[in-house]
């Protein structure tokens, strides 16, 4: 029986676990290029310490796990706490949120350890592009990545293209194709305001209905489509033909809050209730109390709202709560 029911009567199986927050990239949208502070080793929660916390969360109906960052394959030996995670009674699915740049490196180990799935985050096909959305290189790395991903076995494999107004929209068309030619299953994100809800953020917001307007310019055919593993908030469709998807995840334009199935845990080791408000509860010192973290998992839940009110913000509407000021980088997106 699942006993992770918020007040609202929103049933939560899904924990999305961040093991770092250090990144070998520095898109323009999860962190500053310069000036970020990163948690020192012992601040960090440990492969025993995280594998305890789920542990407890499964025996109240956790049963779907992702691993973010940072980049989580900065992490030495990630895929010990894979295998650790995945012989935990009652845990289903295993997915994993990466840049791709150590991918090609990781894929086979992680596939053996237990992992499920795998996302790769991707704004661009262009390498001059990439270098400025990350500030960094590796195009190349990435595509490595995704090919290793397939040929380990991993399936589906999506891409996370976060859309910027006036930076990538012009490649639109060149990820759909990328959907019809490939089983790849590209997912178009709408730019959020996590800890920089500020002008930048509104003038290179896009909403996410430009997709399908790209769609009719090029007389592409779609239909909706279900049944995709992990599909979660995202609206999917496939083109007439096409080998794999291409789904839409707006959570400012046309959130899904009302379905939201998940909490979080920060490198750190805080519960986040929601990824856009303030409030955290630090479940670290709990850890070898059973009961104490359970009782933080029903607390965490107490005081999730009802929703996160982003597009309040983006009207320059008042709030009900108090946004985050911590980057995407430091919660896990």
């Amino acid at each position: 029986m699942n006993q992770l029911t918020d007040r609202f009567g929103r049933n939560h199986h899904y924990l999305r676990i961040s093991v770092t927050d250090q990144c070998n990239l520095r898109c323009m949208y999860c962190m500053p290029e310069e000036g970020m502070e990163f948690l020192e080793p012992g601040h960090v929660m440990s492969f025993g310490e995280i594998a305890e916390v789920v542990r407890v969360g499964a025996s109240m109906g956790i049963r779907k796990l992702r691993i973010t960052g940072g980049e989580p394959l900065i992490r030495k030996d990630l895929e010990q706490l894979i295998a650790m995670l995945a012989a935990i009674p009652g845990i289903d699915d295993i997915a994993l949120t990466t840049n791709g740049l150590l991918l090609g490196k990781k894929a086979a180990a992680l596939k053996a350890a237990g992992l499920n799935r795998v996302n790769v985050s991707l704004d661009t096909l262009d390498p001059a592009r990439f270098l400025m959305i990350s500030r960094r290189g590796g195009l190349q790395k990435v595509m490595e990545g995704i090919a290793a991903a397939a040929e380990a076995g991993f399936h589906p494999i999506k891409i996370n293209c976060v859309l910027l107004k006036g930076i990538n929209e012009d490649e639109i068309s060149r990820f759909l194709d990328m959907s019809v030619k490939e089983q790849l299953h590209v997912r178009f994100i709408e730019y959020m305001p996590i800890g920089h809800a500020d002008d930048n953020w509104k003038s290179h917001y896009l909403p996410l209905g430009r997709v399908l307007e790209i769609c009719a310019e090029h007389g592409y055919g779609y239909e909706r489509v279900s049944g995709l593993t992990g599909n979660g908030p995202s609206e999917d469709y496939r083109i007439t033909g096409a080998k794999g998807t291409f789904g839409l995840i707006h959570p400012v334009s046309n959130h899904f809050c009302e379905n939201c199935n998940r909490l979080r845990l920060t490198a750190e080791g805080n519960l986040k209730p929601c990824l856009y408000w303030v409030d955290e509860l630090n479940v670290r010192p709990a850890v070898g109390d059973d009961e104490a973290i359970r009782q933080l998992y029903l607390r965490a839940l107490d005081i999730k709202p009802l929703n996160h009110e982003m597009a309040a913000k983006l009207a320059d509407e008042a709030q009900s709560h108090l946004p985050t000021d911590r980057r995407m980088s430091q919660i896990g997106g």
